[in-house]
């Protein structure tokens, strides 16, 4: 049984994104192939998040404090 959708949320999503765009943007190695086009670390934390390539376990807590971690590439493949 999973706690809330079976897919990420926005909100999940834009703290993913936000956290790995700060990464790379400290210097954190960049974990996809990037064009010449793409140099902002929010495009690039985007594309490594669609690539399904970023080791992160998504925390879904409910009221009563139990929580339940779920693999991103479980949320990404049910989409």
């Amino acid at each position: 049984m999973s706690v809330g959708p079976p897919k990420i949320t926005r909100f999940e999503k834009a703290r993913i994104v936000g956290a790995r765009a700060l990464q790379i943007s400290m210097g954190a190695p960049i974990l996809v192939e990037v064009g010449e086009n793409i140099s902002n670390p929010i495009d690039i934390a985007l594309k490594e998040l669609e690539s399904g390539i970023l080791p992160i376990t998504i925390r879904r807590t409910l009221p009563d404090g139990t929580f339940q971690d779920i693999p991103l590439k479980w949320l990404l493949t049910k989409s």
